[in-house]
């Protein structure tokens, strides 16, 4: 499965620039529709491995939020009388690519289907309403390999709204990476990065996890991102991470440490405005020093716009609520209208730009009136929740 697995990622690479194109420049538009329909992925880029026969650090499982418009002189959000779908066409089967199906059970006590995910949803399916005026699908077990097995970690979801206006659709990107890798600091005379792992545990825990494989992580270790609560007593999953792995990664001698263990050599995880600005992870996150800390909440304790922007008479997140989850503009989610965490438009990566351009014209955040409004408004456009 590893050696299959590199072999792909060595031809993945060579053909990663050719996509990019085709994604970019060939993808016609939607026509006309009474809808104006925003897709996107709820975290942007999640991560995953591809062996999950003696550790799973990341499961499977990408979620996709909706937010659908109707156009007129005076828009509304739609929150019911549609039915949306959703596809992954060139990311349409997961199941030969990688063990996590083999090993469901061990890991999660329950047996999958081929191709359906944790939380019940398949590739392919129907989204049902979520709060905030949203459609929503969790889990969907998409894999950074495409239909022709080519390494692909921005897999292009077709979200299709049939109402009784019409149909719409939209075309978010799915990023997902399988660039995890811990042998940086695992895996030297051990056989595989993960063996490593479980004995670095075992020593210095007092465990004996290698007799109990595959481990899931986040069994004990919280996990906010996936929803696992863990054990009371233990560190949730990211403080254990960064503090365990805080002198080695600092010591790599990496210009940016993050990516000893995020995506960003291979795979673009942050590929947004921001990046295009020059600004770093640790810019806005902190330093491993920071991520380590106790007192920092894992999944809450994010940046927030406001933390840079500022504009009068001008709103952003509402409080205690994070950037993802967030309104604006009489109801319209941020990321309706800026993209998803690490791709806010305008991305450095052409297929993040994809939507916008369909819906506009040009890339970056949704600032054309006629996208949502069939007569140019006589007000000014207002940045916060209600005019």
């Amino acid at each position: 499965m590893r050696a299959r697995w590199i072999a792909l990622i060595a031809c993945g690479i060579a053909a990663l620039g050719s996509i990019h194109l085709s994604r970019a420049d060939g993808q016609a538009p939607p026509p006309p529709s009474p809808y104006a329909v925003f897709a996107w992925s709820e975290q942007g880029m999640i991560s995953t491995h591809e062996d999950f026969s003696s550790i799973c650090l990341m499961p499977l499982g990408t979620t996709i939020r909706t937010q659908v418009i109707v156009r007129g002189e005076e828009p509304e959000i739609l929150d019911g009388d549609a039915t949306v779908t959703y596809s992954v066409p060139t990311h349409a089967r997961s199941f030969d690519k990688t063990n996590f199906w083999t090993h469901a059970q061990q890991l999660f006590g329950v047996s999958l289907a081929p191709d359906i995910g944790r939380t019940g949803h398949g590739l392919s399916g129907t989204m049902t309403t979520a709060p905030g005026n949203l459609w929503q699908v969790t889990g969907v077990p998409v894999v950074p390999i495409d239909n022709a097995g080519r390494i692909d970690p921005y897999p292009v979801g077709l979200v299709k709204v049939t109402g009784n206006l019409g149909v719409g659709e939209s075309r978010p990107v799915l990023g997902v990476s399988g660039e995890l890798n811990c042998a940086l600091c695992h895996g030297t005379g051990t056989g595989s990065p993960s063996i490593g792992v479980l004995q670095y545990h075992d020593a210095f825990e007092g465990t004996d996890l290698m007799n109990q494989q595959p481990v899931f992580c986040a069994e004990c270790h919280a996990d906010t991102s996936i929803g696992a609560p863990g054990k009371p007593g233990i560190s949730t999953l990211s403080h254990a991470m960064h503090n365990g792995m805080l002198d080695a990664v600092v010591q790599s001698g990496l210009e940016n440490v993050c990516l000893a263990c995020h995506p960003g050599i291979r795979d673009e995880a942050q590929r947004d405005v921001h990046k295009a600005a020059g600004i770093e992870c640790i810019d806005c996150h902190g330093d491993m020093t920071a991520m380590a800390d106790t007192n920092r909440i894992p999944w809450v304790d994010l940046p927030r716009c406001e933390n840079c922007h500022s504009g009068a008479g001008e709103e952003y997140e509402q409080p205690g609520t994070l950037y993802k989850d967030s309104i604006g503009h009489g109801g319209v989610r941020c990321t309706s209208c800026h993209g998803s965490p690490h791709a806010i438009g305008p991305a450095t990566n052409p297929i993040d730009n994809q939507q916008a351009i369909a819906l506009q014209g040009h890339a970056g955040p949704i600032n054309t009136c006629s996208v949502c409004h069939t007569t140019t408004p006589g007000k000014p456009f207002f940045h916060r929740v209600n005019k």
